[in-house]
């Protein structure tokens, strides 16, 4: 029935254990592989959701205030905590500068900030 295999005890035993070895290196590579699939869908599980609204902070005492930020923009800096859509508004109002990629005045409809921050305009045509 099987007449490829050897004939001898001897290397029918070694081939037996030749193959247990690659099973049990194919197993732990399983085991590994479905370890590092459940620790990333519980890594997106558990992740933090974005907050809606960023304050970029600067560096000293006190961490003052620096820029106001949605979220999402990816111009946010390192030095950041989460406000709420009413504070990111105050703080705008109070004169915050808002980030210009974002906009999050503009985001947030408050007219007359998005009015006053300084459009670019092209002084010379580019070619």
């Amino acid at each position: 029935m099987f007449d490829d295999l050897p004939p001898d005890l001897e290397r029918l035993r070694t081939l037996r254990v030749w193959h247990a070895l690659w099973l049990n290196r194919l197993d732990a590579k399983i085991a590994l592989l479905e370890r590092r699939k459940a620790e990333a869908e519980h890594g997106r599980r558990t992740r933090p959701q974005t907050p809606e609204w960023v304050v970029e902070v600067g560096i000293g005492t006190g961490k003052p205030p620096v820029q106001v930020h949605a979220g999402t923009c990816h111009m946010i800096g390192s030095r950041r905590r989460p406000v709420s859509r009413d504070e990111a508004r105050r703080l705008l109002a109070d004169g915050l500068r808002a980030c210009t990629h974002c906009q999050p005045d503009t985001q947030l409809h408050i007219i007359d900030l998005a009015a006053r921050r300084p459009m670019c305009t092209p002084s010379a045509p580019a070619y």
